[in-house]
C-alpha cells in the first residue's frame, strides 16, 4: 500500500510549457492538459470536419436530468501536436493532441458574439449619429471612438468602417459588419485541443477526454480544505515540516471525503436526502453539511454509574449517525 504508484497528471493549459513537457516525458509521467489558446491557430479547427469526429459516450452530470437530444454532445479527433525548444539544438517534442468539440461550448460562444455584435451595434449606430457633431467634430476623434468601441466589444476582426465627408467637409462614419469573417469564427466555435502523455492503448481520445473530465471531482476539494476544514496560511523554516503539514492535510480531506462518500452510498442510487438545507429541500448531502448538523451535536460525559450520553437537538443528527453507520447507544433529546 506504501509503495510506489503510477498516476495519471491532469492539470492546466499552464502546464503546457517546453522545459515541463520534457521533464514529464523524460520521468515518465502520464499527464492530460489543454493546450494554449494561442499554440493552435483557428486555421487548425477551421479545417476540421466534424462528421469524421467521434461521438463519446459521456454525460456530464448536469446534463443527466435531460432529454437525450437536449444534452451536450462531445466530439473528438486525434493528431500530433509538436513543441520547439528555446534553443536550435533543442529537439522538437511531440504529443498526441485530442482535438475536442462541445455543442455546448459552440452555443456559449456564439450567444456571447451575438451579445458582442449587438452591443457594438448600438453603440456604432449612436456614433455615426453624432458624428459631425460638438463631441466628434474631427475625423481623429471618430477614428479613436471606433476603435474603442471595436476593442471593448472585441469586433475588430470583423468590423469594416471608413471615414466619409459631405461637401461641407464634415465627417461621417460608414460601418457594416463582415458576415465572411463571422463565418470564419464561427467555423472553430466549440472546439479546443488536449495534450496526452500517456499511449493509445492507455487510452484512445474518448477516453482521455473522460479522464480530463475527471479533474473537477479532485479540484472541488481545493475549495474544501479552504473553507470546511479551515486551513491557514503557516511559516515553517524546514522543508520535511511543508510535507509533514501537507500529509496531514490530505489525511483531513481523506477523512472529509470518506464521511461524503458513506453518506451518499447509504442513501442509495437518489443520493438525496430532507433536512440538510434550510428550506427543507432534498438536496445531495456534501461533507460541509454533514460535518454542519454533525458539529452541534454535544456528549453528557458520564460517571461510574452513567453512562455518556449523546445530546440530540434535531432528527437529522440521528439519521446521519444511522447513514455513517455509527451505533449510538445512549441517546438524549432535549426536554420541551
Amino acid at each position: 500500500m506504501a509503495g510506489e504508484r503510477k498516476f495519471l497528471m491532469v492539470a492546466d493549459s499552464k502546464l503546457v510549457s517546453y522545459a515541463n513537457i520534457a521533464a514529464l516525458q523524460t520521468a515518465g509521467v502520464e499527464f492530460i492538459a489543454p493546450v494554449p489558446a494561442a499554440q493552435v491557430k483557428d486555421e487548425v479547427y477551421a479545417a476540421l470536419d466534424l462528421e469524421q469526429a467521434s461521438v463519446v459516450d459521456w454525460v456530464p452530470d448536469r446534463e443527466a436530468g435531460k432529454a437525450p437530444a437536449e444534452r451536450e454532445v462531445y466530439r473528438v479527433l486525434e493528431d500530433v501536436h509538436t513543441l520547439a525548444g528555446p534553443r536550435k539544438r533543442d529537439p522538437v517534442l511531440t504529443v498526441r493532441r485530442i482535438l475536442v468539440h462541445s455543442t455546448a461550448n459552440a452555443k456559449g460562444q456564439q450567444a456571447a458574439r451575438a451579445k458582442r455584435l449587438a452591443k457594438a451595434t448600438e453603440e456604432l449606430d449612436k456614433l455615426a449619429r453624432a458624428a459631425g457633431g460638438r463631441h466628434y467634430k474631427t475625423r481623429e476623434k471618430i477614428a479613436a471612438r471606433v476603435g474603442v468601441i471595436a476593442a471593448r466589444r472585441r469586433v475588430v476582426s470583423c468590423l469594416r468602417w471608413h471615414i466619409t465627408e459631405d461637401e461641407a467637409g464634415t465627417p461621417g462614419l460608414d460601418w457594416h459588419v463582415d458576415h465572411q469573417a463571422l463565418d470564419a469564427e464561427a467555423a472553430v466555435d466549440g472546439w479546443y485541443a488536449l495534450l496526452a502523455g500517456l499511449s493509445a492503448d492507455k487510452a484512445d481520445p474518448a477516453q482521455v477526454l473522460v479522464h480530463y473530465k475527471g479533474q473537477g471531482a479532485v479540484e472541488r476539494r481545493y475549495a474544501d480544505f479552504k473553507g470546511p476544514l479551515a486551513v491557514a496560511p503557516l511559516f515553517v523554516q524546514h522543508n520535511h515540516r511543508v510535507a509533514a503539514l501537507v500529509q496531514v492535510i490530505c489525511l483531513a480531506l481523506l477523512v472529509f471525503c470518506l464521511i461524503e462518500r458513506q453518506v451518499r452510498r447509504a442513501l442509495g442510487p437518489e443520493q438525496t436526502m430532507v433536512g440538510l438545507s434550510p428550506d427543507n429541500r432534498r438536496v445531495r448531502p456534501t461533507g460541509r453539511m454533514i460535518l454542519y448538523h454533525l458539529g452541534e451535536l454535544t456528549l453528557r460525559i458520564g460517571s461510574i454509574v452513567d453512562r455518556p450520553i449523546v445530546q440530540i437537538t434535531r432528527g437529522v443528527q440521528l439519521h446521519l449517525l444511522e447513514l455513517l453507520g455509527i451505533e449510538v447507544t445512549q441517546t438524549r433529546w432535549p426536554q420541551t
